[in-house]
């Protein structure tokens, strides 16, 4: 099994977390349309571990079940947490003047989606996307 941890600190983590991201997709055949929603993916996560806890990790690994092959990637810090998760899943939702479109975003780009916060604990979330 494919297993690609990035350290994430910085805009320049970013960018090599979100090519890890598309290099893998694309070598276990996903469609460069997919890879590249795969990359913006991970992306956004990665921008708000930067963002809102200023470090943590992208984790990106391929997955397999009886009958078919997928991604998946998990973002996850020990930062100050999310207060109110349903909030921040609805689309206009922002605490930092952005367009709020992050998280549900994620959701929406990827087949399942999962996300645990506790505050002053952290955050992680949890995204796959099949390979069709």
């Amino acid at each position: 099994m494919d297993e690609i941890r990035v350290p994430i600190i910085s805009d320049h983590d970013i960018v090599t977390a979100r090519q890890q991201g598309r290099s893998l997709a694309l070598k276990l055949g996903f469609s460069p349309g997919d890879s590249t929603l795969i990359a913006t993916v991970i992306s956004e996560l990665a921008r708000n571990i930067v963002s809102y806890a200023r470090q943590g990790d992208i984790l990106i690994r391929s997955v397999q079940n009886s009958q078919r092959l997928g991604i998946v990637i998990v973002a996850s810090d020990a930062g100050p947490g999310i207060r109110d998760v349903s909030q921040a899943m609805r689309d206009g939702f922002s605490t930092s003047g952005s367009l709020g479109l992050g998280l549900p975003g994620v959701r929406r780009l990827m087949d399942d989606f999962e996300i645990a916060s506790r505050e002053g604990q952290g955050t992680t979330v949890t995204v796959k996307k099949w390979k069709r």
